[in-house]
């Protein structure tokens, strides 16, 4: 055979099986595990911290402080330093923590216990209080571990749940709030709370405590479901796309 014939079948295979941006389909990679051991201790250190704030007896606004510093900063923090190991629920059980029913289940959780018997039971017992935290977390935990998926198994099928997943709880989250900090009247037993030498009635500290949630609640999700899908999105560019001459 002669060169030029090799030529002519190398350009054709050439033409056949084009790679756009090959370049980038290398750049993302699991993070260093120090990274990952960093959010497991800053996740560790903000759920003892919004634990604390809970049993202060801030009003609904420490709640509310507790309650999403558990569910949108520590929950991600400790599911993304867990990812890939034994101990990450996605891992565990892969099947069972899915993306868009464990975002049914802290909807569950979390509206069920801003019920007003459920907020009293909380408000009024230790017990009750312990318990609302654990499954504040468990639940969050829960969904951010569906979302984020596991070390070398984060599919674009469980990303792409996981967006839609977010932003669902986006929706709960800041249609909860709204409801909160526009109601004309107290639905929970508050009697408000002095801090730092400011007085809050007891109406003005649900107020602030429904702004809280939409704040940093929706804000978490919304911003967690915009990052997945920005993965998504970079994942897909550099897929090989073939085109035949």
């Amino acid at each position: 055979m002669s060169s030029a014939g090799q030529e002519q079948r190398s350009g054709r295979s050439q033409r056949s099986l084009r790679i756009q941006r090959p370049g980038r389909a290398q750049r993302s990679g699991p993070a260093p595990d120090a990274a990952r051991r960093n959010a497991l201790l800053a996740g560790t250190g903000v759920l003892v911290a919004a634990w604390v704030v809970a049993a202060a007896g801030y009003g609904v606004t420490g709640h509310m402080a507790a309650h999403m510093g558990s569910v949108a900063v520590a929950a991600p923090l400790i599911a993304y330093g867990l990812a890939g190991t034994h101990a990450g629920p996605a891992t565990r059980w892969p099947l069972a923590v899915a993306a868009l029913p464990m975002s049914l289940l802290e909807l569950l959780v979390v509206w069920g216990w801003h019920l007003p018997a459920a907020r009293a039971l909380a408000a009024g017992s230790d017990a009750g209080l312990l318990l609302e935290q654990a499954m504040f977390f468990s639940a969050g935990l829960l969904l951010w571990s569906a979302c984020l998926g596991t070390r070398n198994a984060g599919s674009q099928a469980r990303r792409a749940a996981g967006v839609v997943a977010l932003l669902l709880t986006t929706m709960h989250m800041t249609l909860l709030g709204v409801l909160i900090t526009l109601a004309p009247r107290t639905l929970f037993g508050t009697s408000g709370f002095t801090c730092l030498g400011v007085s809050l009635s007891p109406l003005m500290d649900q107020q602030l405590g429904g702004v809280v949630m939409l704040l940093a609640g929706a804000g978490s999700y919304l911003l967690g479901g915009l990052a997945l899908l920005s993965r998504l999105l970079r994942n897909d560019g550099a897929t090989p796309v073939r085109q035949w001459s």
